[in-house]
Parts: structure tokens; sequence; C-alpha cells
């Protein structure tokens, strides 16, 4: 006797095994991104991507991969190009960060003064990222800890960087997607 909601299929246990679960799977997939959005919800996606200032090929992916909006920026001071104590963000830049409707959140690399980086930038948080080298786990409670204390769940966090650990950092604080400083920027300067 099958259950509520029970399709009365076969169920994929009972099937010629590993194949036609890999085939439910990429027929699965298929339409899930096959999916045609209704074109007023593809104008409010691209109408969002420009107001965070990402294409909209970023915007949606990220979107279709979390089901969630972006609410906030995580910088780090290696895609600000600051790598030195005292250095000024470019204006550029600043004026990027300004123009997205992303709440900016700093990441500090290890040796900055992280306060007067985030003043730069008009940050909500600043926060040294961890240093390279820590552990998997390390990097986690890092992030996960930053996380709570500002109240935002990972996935509505995109991270803008520049390097391999800030990535692996992305990864292991579960935020939302990770694009390089040098393609959030780019075009900054003509901007102005």
């Amino acid at each position: 006797m099958a259950g509520i909601g029970h399709n009365r299929g076969p169920a994929l246990a009972a099937l010629a095994g590993h194949g036609f679960r890999a085939h439910c799977w990429s027929v699965a997939r298929r339409e899930l991104l096959g999916a045609r959005l209704p074109v007023e919800v593809v104008r409010m996606q691209v109408r969002r991507a420009k107001e965070l200032g990402l294409d909209y090929k970023t915007y949606a992916g990220v979107r279709a991969t979390t089901g969630r909006d972006l609410v906030a920026f995580l910088y780090s001071t290696n895609a600000l190009g600051v790598f030195r104590d005292h250095q000024p963000v470019g204006a550029a830049e600043r004026r990027r960060i300004a123009q997205s409707a992303a709440a900016p959140h700093l990441g500090c690399a290890p040796g900055l003064a992280p306060d007067v980086i985030a003043v730069q930038i008009g940050a909500v948080s600043a926060e040294r990222l961890p240093p390279f080298g820590d552990s998997w786990s390390a990097m986690r409670d890092r992030m996960k800890g930053w996380l709570k204390a500002q109240g935002l769940p990972g996935d509505t966090v995109l991270m803008i960087g520049e390097t391999g650990h800030e990535r692996e950092m992305m990864m292991a604080g579960g935020l939302a997607g990770f694009v390089t400083g040098q393609k959030f920027f780019a075009g900054a300067a003509d901007a102005l």
C-alpha cells in the first residue's frame, strides 16, 4: 500500500541499478535548467542584477543555485586592491560599491587595519579573514560566526575576492557564491 504523496511508480532501488537513477537525475536537471521563466520574472531579475551591479548571468546563476536573493557582498581587501596599511581604496571601487544595492561588508587580510578600510567603503561590518593555512573547520567556524553575528544567512551573501584561499572561505562558510574583484570592478573606472 502506497502512502500519501506516492505516485505509485516503481521504487528506484528496485530498478536496474545506478543507470536508471542517473537517467532520472539527468532528466530532472534538464527540466529544471530548461524551465522557461515568465517574462515578468526575467525582467525583475534583470532589474535586480543591475541594482546589485552584477551581470544577469551571474545573478541568475546564484539565484537558481540558492533560491534566495542576494542582500550583502563581502569584499576582500585583495579584491579592493589594498595590500598594506594606509593604502586607500580606489575611487572607482568606492563608487562601484556605493552604487550597489547590496550591503557592503569587509573581509580584511591579516595584518591590515580593518576599521580604516571599512570606513572608506562604508562597510556595515569589518572582519579579519582566516589566515592562509587555517584548516577547513577553522575557516568554517570563523565564517559561520561572522554570519551569525551579522544575522545573515550564508546563501544571501556573495563574496567578492581574488584568491583561491578566499574561494575556499566562501565554500567553508556556505556563502552564495564568489566573483573575482577583477570581474566585479571591471569598467568601474569608465563609469566615473
